[in-house]
């Protein structure tokens, strides 16, 4: 049951009581669940057209690394798409770290937090499930950066639960062979060419307040790794969307786990259409494309083959 309820290091000490000052005006979550013995926070939407009597896809949106939900909500805006197509956002909020406040997701191999933030999301689903009539065949997971890392993360560990996942300027050092889910998963992924914190040909986190430096593979080899493990054809194509976007997709995957990257030309480390974070720290946003309307367009396409003695959805009109 969802109970409802109505970085940082490295600046000086004022910037950082300023910091940890806004982030406490603006946290605001609205329910919980207790998962792995430690209460989870969480911000819930449900549109004022949800019918208890309709089973309803649920988007599970995760935050950026050092932010909060209530900030992935406002970036890319899935509560206006849910008001218009009446499914349920759900934004999970990652452990907190430095003075409670800066949030992450675990998303590291060696990292034994991994094990527990998938526990917390397995447990978020079946609390909302108990709660809500959610569609076991629409169950959706997206994310910018440490968040995308974590929505990868989630098709690899709750493939049989995540029918899709959508990846905004994914933070994602994982080696392919990590990945032990035997389900093709079909990803969307959005990533620009000039971001300066996950560089776009790879390279170590270009973030100098952050310690660790994880290693990120090219997006290009990441995406071309994910087509192959979902049996795709080895030849993608590769369209133009708008002045500075380009489309690659990959198609005649196994059970119709499509793969596509859009490339921002010039685009930093930020969310397609959404709300601009600061330029001078992640570069800029274009407005080319909508990453959000983009992904509930793949995700809709895109239900999970539930292989059971209750039919798989078809996709939504």
């Amino acid at each position: 049951m969802v109970v409802v309820v109505t970085v940082i290091v490295g600046l000086p000490v004022a910037a950082i009581l300023i910091a940890v000052a806004t982030i406490l005006v603006f946290d605001r979550t609205n329910g919980h669940v207790v998962s792995s013995d430690e209460q989870r926070e969480l911000l819930l939407y449900v549109p004022s057209t949800y019918d208890p009597d309709q089973p309803t896809p649920l988007i599970i949106s995760l935050h950026a690394g050092a932010t909060w939900p209530a900030q992935q909500k406002n970036l890319s805006g899935w509560n206006r798409l849910a008001d218009r197509h009446g499914f349920i956002v759900v934004y999970p909020s990652g452990t907190p770290q430095f003075l409670g406040v800066a949030r992450i997701w675990h998303t590291f191999a060696l990292d034994s937090g991994v094990e527990q933030d998938v526990a917390f999301i397995a447990d978020l689903i079946d609390a909302l499930r108990s709660d809500y009539n959610i569609d076991r065949a629409r169950i959706y997971a997206n994310g910018m950066s440490n968040g995308a890392g974590m929505a990868f993360v989630l098709a690899c560990t709750l493939s049989d639960r995540i029918a899709a996942a959508g990846l905004v300027a994914p933070a994602q050092s994982l080696p392919p062979d990590w990945c032990a889910a035997t389900r093709p998963v079909p990803i969307i992924a959005f990533h620009g060419t000039d971001d300066p914190i996950v560089p776009y040909e790879g390279g170590p986190l270009g973030d100098p307040l952050n310690p660790v430096k994880p290693i990120f593979p090219s997006i290009l080899d990441f995406v071309a790794s994910w087509s192959t493990r979902n049996g795709c054809g080895p030849n993608p194509t590769k369209a133009i969307v708008a002045a500075d976007v380009t489309r690659l997709s990959y198609s005649a995957c196994a059970d119709g786990a499509d793969v596509v990257l859009n490339t921002i030309s010039g685009g930093g480390h930020s969310w397609p259409g959404g709300k601009p974070m600061p330029s001078w720290r992640v570069g800029p946003t274009s407005n080319s494309i909508d990453a959000t309307t983009e992904m509930w367009a793949f995700f809709r396409a895109h239900p999970l083959i539930v292989k059971s003695s209750v039919a798989a959805q078809p996709p939504l009109p």
